[in-house]
């Protein structure tokens, strides 16, 4: 890609199949992921596993100052050390969401997922990239689906890694966190004004992988 980076926006709630389907797109574009939620993840494990909870405080403006956050090809680390398995856990579902609603929290990530894109061109998504993180996005995305389809998506997840859980305790989840996410104060869970929605009920990742990218391509015109 030449000039200008170009950054694609993929935004809508937990499980709607985002970061499989952008790693798909930025991949068919030759061009880097980002992994927003993954950053988040990494946090809410990394500030669990110290007993600070998802409030603000001075414990926990102290730790976003200390701690080292790396993202690239290989994954997210924190402090040198890769947190891939961790951070998907059951655990981390059902807290994130708070964490991630903190404007402390927001504050310390964001400058560094801007970074990113001014760097390179990207395909970032997450929860707020086309209203707060990349309002200037070239592309802006909203995929939206049913609460019963993301949580059997995320059943299945968890299912083919062997981790114990129930249907019912997914949904409840999904159903929590879209709560958690569309509620909080800080850049809460919405559609941009300007972004294109693409629901995922009914369709595979390649078929939606495949109109984001001819959205892209027209928009590259």
């Amino acid at each position: 890609m030449s000039g200008k980076p170009l950054i694609v926006a993929i935004d809508g709630p937990a499980g709607a199949g985002k970061s499989t389907v952008a790693r798909r797109v930025a991949e068919a574009l030759g061009i880097s992921y980002l992994d927003t939620g993954a950053l988040y993840r990494a946090l809410a494990f990394y500030l669990d596993g110290r007993d600070i909870p998802p409030a603000e405080s001075e414990s926990l403006s102290r730790a976003l100052e200390e701690v080292s956050i790396d993202i690239d090809g290989e994954g997210v680390h924190i402090d040198g050390k890769s947190v891939g398995r961790e951070i998907r856990s059951p655990r981390i579902d059902g807290i994130v969401s708070a964490y991630a609603s903190l404007p402390m929290v927001r504050d310390r990530l964001l400058s560094l997922q801007r970074e990113q894109g001014e760097r390179r061109s990207i395909v970032a998504d997450g929860r707020d990239m086309a209203t707060v993180v990349f309002p200037g996005a070239d592309v802006k995305i909203f995929l939206p689906a049913t609460d019963e389809e993301r949580a059997r998506r995320r059943f299945k997840e968890l299912e083919s890694r062997n981790e114990p859980v129930r249907f019912e305790e997914v949904l409840e989840q999904i159903r929590q966190r879209d709560r958690t996410d569309s509620g909080r104060q800080t850049a809460p869970l919405r559609k941009a004004c300007d972004a294109v929605e693409l629901p995922t009920d009914g369709l595979s990742i390649e078929e939606v992988a495949d109109a984001i990218l001819a959205l892209v391509r027209k928009t590259s015109k």
